[in-house]
């Protein structure tokens, strides 16, 4: 059995964005919640950890100088910074008390999961409070402060692996692309709706990434409406070949849940089956992985899903009828949707017929 370790602790959504904001911290207590009641981490080969606070020179392997010490300063209150020139301000990225520390701990986790792999303590760890794929070097984007996956990347790279990074949040993965576009030591996959559809308006096949890292980025943009059987084929097209061509020491997966038919903020169309079936391709696939969380903004599905997730990481069943600790939070009360994803026959041939011509250009491209 893989010896699988999930990242978390009290600590990791005790602060974060402010009511009402779309990423709001319940997201992940009620993940929490979902996997003690399923007794989870009982297994032998499974454990909890904790985060830790990131250091100054953790955080500097992605973001400049600048932009950490201005999240500090945001973070305390002080006001006669531009916050707008880091991309604060607005809706999507307010600043908040406790902004530097919160989302640090993210970081922390990620970078926790990262060293548990490089010390072979584990084969896979879930850091599921991260996956803040926007956030740039110097600027904040998306909801994303700062960009977990990328530090946990860079920790890796340091040690000499080469790392697979495969996106299935139904957003482009635009921050943790820009980090390695120029470096072939980092195969980055993205599948989402159409930057033609949905923020952040990039990932399109013709971003292959520069210089050395030309060939090393690959986007499958997908249409709206894009089913299960549609996004699994599209996946099995691309993911198992040009790993096999990478050969990577770890996977690094980004695991958005927007991508399912109720997401409030996305236009794709899978359910809990869908997703399953990529938790357990991404299992099957990696020689070690490091999972981090992502999007999801339907607070019935989150849950359910990342528990789908821990599910396949740590080669374990639970019951599709939800534990009673939870079972009242959930209409109907279980872990599979209990209906298919409301779209029409034609919706789904024309997200196939657009997905086919994606798969075809980036073979045409690739030359896989």
């Amino acid at each position: 059995m893989p010896r699988a370790v999930l990242i978390g602790d009290e600590s990791l959504w005790a602060g974060g964005h402010p009511p009402g904001h779309p990423l709001r911290p319940e997201r992940l207590l009620d993940t929490w919640a979902m996997l003690h009641a399923y007794q989870a981490f009982d297994a032998p080969h499974t454990r909890v950890v904790s985060s830790r606070p990131p250091t100054e020179a953790d955080l500097l392997t992605f973001h400049t100088r600048e932009y950490v010490q201005v999240v500090k300063r945001l973070s305390r209150g002080e006001v006669e910074l531009n916050p707008f020139r880091f991309g604060f301000g607005g809706g999507d990225n307010p600043i908040f008390d406790g902004m530097f520390e919160s989302e640090g701990l993210k970081v922390g986790a990620a970078l926790v999961g990262a060293e548990l792999l490089l010390n072979d303590e584990a084969d896979v760890a879930f850091s599921f409070t991260g996956g803040l794929h926007h956030a740039g070097r110097d600027r904040a984007s998306g909801f994303c402060v700062f960009g977990d996956g990328a530090i946990a990347i860079h920790r890796m790279l340091a040690a000499g692996w080469r790392v697979a990074y495969v996106d299935i949040d139904a957003h482009h993965g635009d921050g943790v692309q820009a980090a390695f576009y120029d470096d072939d030591r980092v195969l980055t996959i993205s599948f989402h709706e159409s930057g033609h559809y949905l923020f952040p308006g990039t990932g399109f096949t013709h971003e292959l990434g520069r210089e050395a890292g030309h060939g090393y980025s690959v986007n499958v943009p997908l249409f709206p409406y894009t089913d299960d059987e549609t996004f699994i084929w599209a996946f099995d097209e691309v993911v198992p070949p040009l790993l096999e061509r990478f050969a990577p020491d770890v996977v690094v997966a980004q695991l958005g849940v927007d991508a399912h038919w109720s997401d409030p903020l996305t236009h794709l169309a899978l359910t809990t089956h869908g997703l399953e079936a990529l938790f357990q391709r991404l299992h099957r696939l990696s020689p070690r992985w490091l999972a981090v969380g992502g999007g999801g903004y339907s607070r019935a599905v989150v849950p359910r899903a990342w528990t789908l997730a821990w599910a396949a990481m740590s080669e374990q069943t639970f019951s599709n009828e939800l534990p009673a600790a939870v079972a009242g939070d959930y209409d109907p009360p279980l872990l599979h949707d209990g209906s298919p994803a409301p779209i029409s026959s034609q919706e789904r041939r024309r997200a196939r017929t657009e997905a086919e011509a994606t798969v075809a250009e980036l073979k045409r491209l690739l030359r896989f």
